[in-house]
């Protein structure tokens, strides 16, 4: 199973600023020496030590996640508008992909914004796509965005097949993989989704704001957390905007730690970020999560911060 991050924002896309990429710029200039321009390999040096705050973006598109099965059948979660970068991709790997599953969350315009954009699959009467949803009347919420005067092109000119599955039965097969999904607390609701292939497992829980509940050692809980291989967790705030946002609907890196902690989870990427965290302050973040875990004296978790092109292999 691997795991790519096409966007990773949360509430609205957020572009890098010009006055970002100049700070950038100027911090780097900042830290040259003469040694560093000797020559290509120690300029090649010099980049290479550059934190990746500097070097790099987290990146500013919102929700959208693939996974691919061992048999590379495609899962996508969430139509956020970083698909248009898988479907870019896809596009300039000429993919040969004709079946696509994608599972939404649920309906907010920064998990629905690129469906539009998902080109050329969407619009090729070759591909099929199954939209997957436990909310029943899900098809309609789609239809909707793109209906004047919202957007000029209607979901009829999406010539591929469009199967529309309301999720009623656990668990839910997709090839050689079975799926589970839970209610979380979100305001308007959220359906977070685990994903079992094999020996290995996922949960993928984006706008979530944990509760006391999540936490309980029931049954129910054990069978969905307990001894994940990999958990991608909304952690948008800090623990005093966690504080602040009670209700909002999303939760804070500290918490996530201590989530992952609880459960004996291998792999915890935050995820979700707040939209007016810059690049900085995100590395900052997943730093503090680290420092915080070895506080807890928890061992073998390993966390990453969710970036645009991040790859995880399981």
């Amino acid at each position: 199973m691997r795991i790519k991050f096409w966007g990773v924002r949360g509430s609205i896309p957020t572009p890098i600023s010009q006055e970002q990429l100049q700070s950038k710029i100027a911090a780097i200039v900042q830290r040259i020496t003469c040694e560093d321009l000797e020559s290509p390999e120690t300029r090649e040096a010099f980049l290479g030590n550059l934190p990746p705050y500097l070097m790099g973006t987290v990146g500013g598109n919102t929700t959208c996640i693939e996974v691919r099965l061992s048999d590379d059948t495609i899962i996508i979660f969430d139509c956020g508008s970083g698909i248009r970068e898988l479907a870019t991709s896809m596009k300039n790997q000429n993919s040969y992909i004709r079946d696509y599953y994608i599972f939404f969350t649920h309906f907010h315009w920064d998990h629905l914004q690129g469906l539009p954009f998902f080109s050329p699959s969407v619009y090729d009467p070759r591909c099929t796509v199954n939209f997957h949803s436990p909310v029943k009347d899900f098809k309609s919420y789609l239809e909707g965005q793109m209906s004047f005067p919202y957007f000029p092109v209607t979901m009829e000119a999406m010539n591929a097949k469009k199967n529309f599955i309301v999720l009623d039965k656990q668990p839910y097969k997709v090839k050689g993989c079975n799926m589970k999904w839970r209610s979380m607390k979100h305001p308007g609701g959220c359906y977070s989704y685990r994903i079992e292939e094999k020996d290995k497992s996922m949960v993928f829980s984006t706008d979530t704001e944990l509760t006391e509940k999540d936490f309980e050692k029931t049954e129910e809980n054990r069978t969905f957390y307990e001894n994940l291989d990999l958990l991608i967790l909304d952690s948008q705030y800090t623990l005093d905007e966690a504080i602040e946002k009670y209700d909002w609907g999303h939760s804070s890196y500290s918490l996530a730690v201590d989530f992952a902690a609880e459960w004996n989870i291998k792999k915890l990427v935050l995820f979700h970020h707040e939209p007016q965290y810059n690049d900085k302050k995100l590395y900052g973040i997943l730093n503090s999560s680290g420092w915080y875990m070895r506080h807890l004296e928890t061992k073998g978790i390993e966390i990453f911060l969710a970036t645009e092109s991040l790859e995880i292999n399981l």
